[in-house]
């Protein structure tokens, strides 16, 4: 029996006695008379409970999970609470225009509470699998394994590397296959009417062929590109037989443990269809590039997903496919006709559809597969667009809140994970509903400061304490909203159009790999700069309010409070349109190996690496190392090959004072290639180093101050690339006036 099965019922009863327990207080308080001061006493008792029970609960003993879940109720509770009290008493209105204010900002704050309440459902018991290893097994009983590498358009140089770590998979080589399913060299397309797009097509194709043949992999392609990157993968799937399927994006490099610890759940149990890993990202996204500058020390946007939501999912039996990194099984994939392509998130579809046939996933939260996150504005908004279409595609098309097959609990799951991508609705309503007041007078919330202090201020703060509990490692304060608001925009007009037309959307690949040779403002900016100038006008409006209109002076200050903090945030993101310029072609990510630098006359000298890439290296000598040669033998420990690994570099520069050494790595054959690959990112863990090295909670003032801090300045560096601009037009305008 694994460790889901053995805790699982007794953390659920306990949960839902706590949530009985909590539901009878709430209806106490309900029908109690109580007013606004004694609702004021009561919810700042909860509120001390909450806070003392989410310290408990983080950290390790008997009875955490107990403080953990009555935490959590008792958040919800009050939360619910709230949302009873604004639905019976302050919804008032004079004139039809109050009438839709009131109901619009309602209708966000009940998608928040709903949101919450099935986040707190989800995440309450997170599960931790052990970790399980192929040692010792019987290597002549294992399952065969079809490793396929789906690409439509990126660069031949990706695919080599994800190719070559794939071939250095620790795992029998006569059960392991790699295949390269090539979409952008389709006979559709190399036959297109666009005479240099099927030069193009046939000169990928070449070109890849070429690859696979060189590497001693499979080369697939199709007739017609039907379906994406679905179609593309159920194409390869006619053509292999391999019991187990990987499925890796281009850019995904596989560690050369992948599966050593992913094969035995499949062995474990048979009803397992799908077996899910991290998405480690080896560079910066746009927002930890150009705002944070912080990419080693903050916990990234995928670390509160994959560290902390696929482990909730994972204890109710809901962790889902995530497209790439993952282990599949080809018998439960024939089932359900293979990848499922009725949405442009095939991943979690399929998942939905086979856990809605009663077989299982199991998600191992350890990063063995290393990708590239999109490294301009422009992609990072492409690729979410396409996950919050998709998402939102299953919700229309697949219905998972009443879909039969599926738990009540696994329900639940999907529709969390679903929901949470309808946030643009709810934060454009937040963002824009004091100007209705500030500026337009409308009434949308009808309350006395006392009031707001009993009922609002606590929903507010149990649920940013909830939020810290359940997610302070891999989440800093505020960053949600700001990755929110850098979307919402966008990702609203994309979500329009998928109720409009449920099964309008294509699948648009994600721009990876982009360079950036030069420092400019994102194209996508100009939405922000409107925003900004309308919600500085609205706090204008206020403070014009505040003077002339005495009586509602308490109100207009909490909504110029709200006001100012949607100005500080969107202020705050200016600094993620700059895009700054890469100086490096890889990204280096810290690592402590020890080092020794050889020369051909048995010279050496001892170090340790600083960071590292697939380009080179940075080390710190421990003797005097002015005398390195330009050319020498980088040697060290691999781990992923089990080891030394002696790699030719070309020295790039020594620091007396620092004994910092920087190197190029060139190696010169196929075994060297093959070293250097292994070497910078088939060890899994460096991977998980490097993720504890920046999974830390801070407070949350601390979060409001780094805000503060790094989010200004760049609003001045706005203002002087548009006066360029503007500056530009003038003389482009006095230029022929001159000329005539």
């Amino acid at each position: 029996m694994d460790n889901w099965q053995t805790h699982r019922p007794h953390y659920t009863t306990q949960f839902f006695v706590l949530f009985w327990v909590a539901a009878l207080l709430l209806g106490l308080l309900l029908l109690a008379p109580i007013d606004a001061l004694g609702q004021l006493f009561s919810s700042v008792t909860i509120l001390i409970v909450i806070s003392l029970c989410s310290k408990e609960a983080n950290h390790a003993q008997k009875h955490q999970h107990f403080f953990r879940t009555l935490a959590l109720v008792l958040a919800v509770a009050l939360s619910i609470r709230y949302l009873l009290w604004r639905g019976i008493y302050t919804l008032k209105y004079s004139d039809v225009l109050s009438l839709i204010a009131v109901w619009l900002l309602f209708a966000a704050e009940i998608y928040a509470g709903i949101t919450s309440i099935l986040g707190a459902i989800v995440n309450a018991f997170p599960l931790s699998r052990p970790l399980l290893t192929l040692e010792g097994m019987d290597k002549a009983t294992l399952p065969t394994v079809d490793v396929m590498i789906p690409s439509y358009n990126e660069d031949e140089d990706i695919l080599e590397v994800t190719i070559r770590a794939a071939k250095m998979l620790d795992y029998p080589k006569d059960k392991l296959f790699i295949h390269l399913l090539d979409d952008g060299g389709t006979d559709q397309k190399i036959n297109a009417n666009n005479p240099i797009a099927a030069q193009t097509a046939k000169q990928r194709r070449t070109d890849l062929q070429a690859l696979c043949k060189r590497l001693e992999i499979t080369y697939h392609t199709r007739a017609k590109n039907e379906f994406a990157k679905a179609g593309n993968v159920n194409s390869a799937i006619k053509n292999t037989q391999g019991e187990l399927i990987v499925i890796l994006d281009a850019d995904h490099v596989p560690t050369s443990d992948f599966l050593d610890r992913t094969v035995p759940w499949m062995l474990k149990n048979e009803k397992v269809f799908l077996v899910q890993t991290p998405h480690f990202m080896a560079n910066p996204d746009p927002v930890e590039r150009n705002y944070f500058s912080a990419f080693t020390r903050m916990p990234s946007e995928n670390d509160m997903f994959y560290g902390t939501i696929q482990k909730g999912l994972d204890y109710w039996g809901s962790s889902f496919f995530c497209g790439s990194a993952a282990l599949m099984r080809r018998a439960h994939l024939d089932l359900v006709g293979g990848i499922s392509g009725e949405s442009i998130t095939e991943d979690a579809e399929t998942a939905l559809d086979l856990h809605k046939m009663g077989y299982e996933s199991v998600y191992v939260d350890r990063p063995m597969v290393s990708g590239l996150a999109p490294e301009t504005f422009d992609a990072f908004i492409q690729q979410r667009m396409r996950w919050a279409q998709g998402m939102t595609q299953i919700l229309l098309l697949k219905k998972p809140y009443k879909a039969q097959g599926l738990k009540w609990y696994q329900r639940v799951g999907y529709m969390s994970s679903i929901m949470f991508w309808l946030f643009p609705f709810a934060r454009i309503i937040f963002l824009l509903m004091p100007l209705a007041y500030l500026v337009f007078d409308l009434q949308v919330y009808h309350a006395s400061m006392l009031e707001i202090l009993a009922f609002t201020v606590p929903h507010v703060i149990a649920t940013y304490t909830i939020s810290t509990m359940l997610f302070g490692r891999t989440r800093w304060p505020l960053v949600s909203e700001l990755y929110e608001i850098l979307q919402c925009a966008f990702t609203l007009n994309a979500l329009v159009k998928v109720f409009l037309k449920p099964r309008a959307p294509s699948f648009v690949v994600t721009p990876k790999g982009e360079s950036l040779d030069h420092t400019f403002v994102s194209p996508l900016s100009n939405v922000f700069y409107w925003l900004i100038l309308i919600i500085t006008f609205a706090l204008f409006a206020g403070v014009y309010k505040f003077i002339t209109e005495p009586l509602t002076r308490e109100l207009t200050v909490v909504v110029m409070l709200w006001n100012s903090f949607n100005l500080l945030l969107l202020l705050s993101v200016m600094s993620v349109l700059l895009e700054r310029k890469q100086v490096r072609a890889q990204a280096r990510l810290p690592a402590t190996n020890s080092v020794v630098i050889k020369t051909g006359s048995d010279e050496a000298w001892v170090g340790d690496l600083i960071d590292l890439s697939l380009g080179g290296a940075r080390l710190r000598l421990k003797g005097e190392g002015a005398l390195v040669p330009k050319q020498a033998i980088f040697t060290s420990w691999s781990h992923a090959q089990n080891k030394n690994v002696h790699i030719p570099i070309d020295v790039l520069h020594y620091d007396n004072e620092s004994k910092i050494l920087r190197v190029r790595f060139a190696p010169e054959t196929d075994t060297q290639i093959n070293e250097v690959v292994s070497f910078a990112l088939c060890d899994s863990l460096r991977w998980m180093s490097f993720q504890r090295r920046r999974t830390r909670a801070i407070s949350y003032w601390y979060g409001v101050k780094h805000v503060l801090k790094v989010g200004i300045k760049p609003v001045f560096l706005h203002v002087l690339v548009l006066m360029g601009k503007v500056a530009g037009r003038i003389g482009l305008y006095i230029k022929p006036a001159k000329e005539k």
